[in-house]
């Protein structure tokens, strides 16, 4: 059906793997017969398994005179036999169809690898949104002010940087104005990437102008806009990876889910990452675990409810928020603290927004919510969300 010969050099190319795509296709067809109905159907799949194959040699296969020769057979072959370019594929051998850019393809090349069973990728989940409120990978939740530019991933796949500006006068609290996303390149999978938001100018493509990396077909990585300038999504099939990026008022917020093991894969160097280690004590508002209340500048005393410079008082906040967020937890009093820093009405969606990203993409459903705590159940203050504010609220507005 197809003849390649070694031609005498492959042993100068031992890490191309023309030979190997060249047998298997060898065993995929070996048993057909022509005169077979269905013949044309299994001929046309083993060879666009073939083409995959080649494909994922290109780099390694440059300069081999046998690879050049095979893609050409290939070419040839899929017209005379009519075969479109897009369908399914021989799977007789599970060791040439695992698909390297899907990072869910890589356990199944371990398990084949070693014929044991691995237990499936666990996913961790960070979100960025408001004065900035941040929910890091451990699912420890921090209100801090970091002003400038900082970085939230650094590591062998993807660095995600963010920078915060002060947001009122006279209030520590800042909210993030720049995202810069740089996926960075892998095998055949992608070339770097650098994705760059700013506020009012969120683009559904990368800096370079594509929306998509690697080979349009595999789409191992791509972007897609769900609103126009508002709302987009980067999907990164081959490192298992979802990014939602969002502008709410003039602000922008963040969601990611990315597997374990890739958020792990860091240098001593690249300890620096908010979403992995949460903000440095010196950069957090809510000290010990408090979230202080601003009131013309002041903490809000206990029991006060006097109006604060945005125009809420605490109650009207709590009202406000009560709208869009009906479980007391962490975003519900978050979007009250930011009303109450801001005055700005868009925070109330942000939160709300963020809550939405956090069911989206986080992988447990009983870790969606975390909730302040009183202190007197024994639990930590630092390992959950224990803020003044959540206790003013339900002194002050018990109603709700």
């Amino acid at each position: 059906l197809l003849s390649i010969s070694c031609l005498g050099d492959c042993e100068l190319h031992t890490s191309c793997g023309i030979q190997k795509c060249t047998t298997d296709f060898v065993s995929f067809t070996s048993h057909l017969n022509a005169a077979l109905e269905d013949f044309d159907l299994e001929f046309c799949k083993a060879l666009r398994a073939y083409s995959v194959c080649t494909y994922r040699n290109s780099k390694v296969c440059r300069g081999n005179l046998v690879y050049h020769s095979a893609v050409l057979g290939i070419g040839d072959l899929m017209t005379q036999r009519n075969c479109t370019k897009n369908g399914p594929t021989s799977s007789t051998n599970s060791e040439m169809t695992h698909d390297i850019c899907s990072y869910s393809g890589h356990t199944e090349a371990r398990e084949h690898q070693v014929g044991e069973k691995t237990p499936p990728p666990s996913y961790l989940f960070c979100g960025l949104f408001g004065d900035p409120h941040l929910r890091t990978f451990k699912d420890h939740f921090q209100t801090c002010k970091v002003e400038g530019a900082w970085p939230l991933i650094d590591n062998k796949y993807l660095s995600v940087q963010v920078t915060n500006v002060p947001v009122v006068p006279g209030s520590s609290a800042t909210a993030t104005k720049k995202i810069t996303i740089i996926f960075k390149s892998y095998q055949d999978c992608t070339d770097q990437k650098v994705y760059q938001a700013m506020t009012d100018d969120l683009p559904a493509a990368f800096v370079d102008g594509t929306t998509s990396g690697g080979d349009e077909n595999t789409r191992s990585l791509h972007i897609v806009e769900k609103v126009s300038g508002k709302y987009i999504e980067m999907h990164a099939r081959y490192i298992g990876t979802t990014v939602y990026v969002r502008q709410l008022g003039h602000y922008l917020t963040l969601a990611i889910r990315m597997p374990q093991e890739l958020v792990m894969a860091f240098e001593e160097s690249q300890d620096l990452q908010l979403c992995l280690n949460g903000c440095p004590s010196s950069e957090r508002i809510d000290q010990s675990g408090y979230l202080p209340l601003p009131v013309m500048g002041k903490l809000l005393p206990w029991g006060a409810a006097s109006r604060p410079r945005s125009g809420y008082t605490l109650e009207t906040a709590t009202t406000k928020c009560h709208e869009k967020m009906l479980v007391k937890d962490i975003y519900f009093y978050s979007c009250v603290f930011d009303l109450l820093t801001t005055g700005d009405d868009n925070f109330t969606a942000a939160a709300h927004s963020a809550l939405q990203d956090v069911e989206a993409l986080h992988p447990s459903k009983k870790h969606w919510h975390i909730f302040p705590r009183s202190g007197d159940d024994g639990v930590g203050r630092d390992s959950k969300f224990f803020v003044s504010l959540g206790l003013l609220c339900l002194i002050l507005v018990p109603h709700l």
